[in-house]
């Protein structure tokens, strides 16, 4: 019997590959090509899944184009470049990577915000420079950590991971804003207290965005969030580009209207704002907040098993139109 056909549309661990290949046909692109829209419709021809990393867009359009395609398996936890209502109208299943990165990715979000604290990128680059020749009393002092007020937007498993760092780790107040308030015993476990979103914003010290992006949140901070917050806060952004108006956000850091951020993504990643590029006082990252070898393969496992349990078994692991199942 032949196997069903799949296309795996950036490169990936060899492993994942060859566990793919035992149940596929597999097409790779371990070349790691870039391929505009037109040419990622064309590599799906015939191919009945699609293994995607989060910058390959699954639209109405692509779907149109591609009549045999029945599942597309995000390396990611996000999944905003999937149009889920037009996949599902199709009958097509769209899946994702929820927990397996959750811990690594909120470590990451805590040493971001470490990192933007206490101006650890500024003062490196000044170091490298050749322009420390003495100390002094106020050099790079940053922002306390500790017992200071954490305020998180999202308050979905990372962003109940970093209130738990920072409320038993550093002894930090820990306020949040979510769509719907967190179960008493939730709240209690990371120490965390809802506050409005204008709270939030005028009161914490540290603010962390941890939340989806979707048409509503498209630059949920923008320049009026910026002005509530504290000339002395720090902004960090782990969650998705769009979220931030990013020349708001490097107007505001400009202007010292706050005190530092820290970034891991931007609108129009890879691209960066050049405004960005310019301000000393924030800390940039290429989007690594799950870049642990052994959170990555985990991803990409899981990107495969359901791929397998689609395909071969009927059942996906991490459904995101679970309508597609039936039943």
């Amino acid at each position: 019997m032949n196997k069903p056909a799949i296309l795996v549309a950036r490169a990936v661990f060899p492993e994942t590959l060859a566990l793919l290949r035992q149940h596929f046909d597999v097409t790779d692109n371990q070349a790691d090509e870039p391929w505009t829209p037109a040419q990622l419709a064309e590599r799906l021809q015939g191919k009945a899944g699609v293994f995607t990393t989060g910058s390959e867009r699954v639209d109405a359009a692509l779907l149109a184009a591609c009549p045999q395609l029945k599942i597309c398996a995000n390396m990611a936890v996000g999944y905003n470049n999937f149009d889920l209502q037009a996949m599902t109208a199709r009958g097509v299943l769209g899946t994702n990577t929820p927990d397996v990165l959750t811990d690594t990715t909120a470590d990451f979000g805590f040493a971001l915000l470490m990192a933007t604290a206490r101006r650890i990128s500024e003062s490196e680059h000044f170091l490298r420079a050749g322009k420390w020749d003495r100390w002094r009393y106020d050099m790079f002092a940053g922002a306390e950590v500790h017992g200071s007020t954490l305020g998180i937007l999202g308050m979905g498993r990372i962003g109940q991971g970093i209130a738990r760092r920072g409320h038993h780790g550093f002894g930090m107040q820990v306020i949040y804003h979510n769509r719907s308030q967190l179960r008493p015993e939730q709240e209690a476990a990371c120490g965390a207290r809802y506050v409005s979103k204008p709270e939030l914003l005028r009161s914490a010290d540290h603010l962390v965005l941890v939340l989806p992006y979707s048409p509503q949140s498209h630059h949920a901070i923008g320049a009026p969030e910026l002005a509530l917050m504290k000339p002395t806060a720090n902004l960090i952004n782990i969650a998705r580009g769009g979220i931030v108006d990013d020349a708001a956000l490097a107007a505001a850091l400009r202007e010292k209207r706050i005190a530092a951020a820290g970034l891991d993504v931007f609108e129009g990643e890879p691209k960066v704002h050049p405004d960005l590029l310019t301000v000393p006082n924030v800390v940039l990252t290429p989007h690594i907040a799950s870049a642990t070898v052994a959170t990555r393969r985990a991803m990409a496992q899981l990107a495969a098993d359901n791929l397998v349990g689609f395909l071969v078994h009927g059942k996906a692991l991490t459904p995101l139109n679970r309508e597609v199942l039936g039943g």
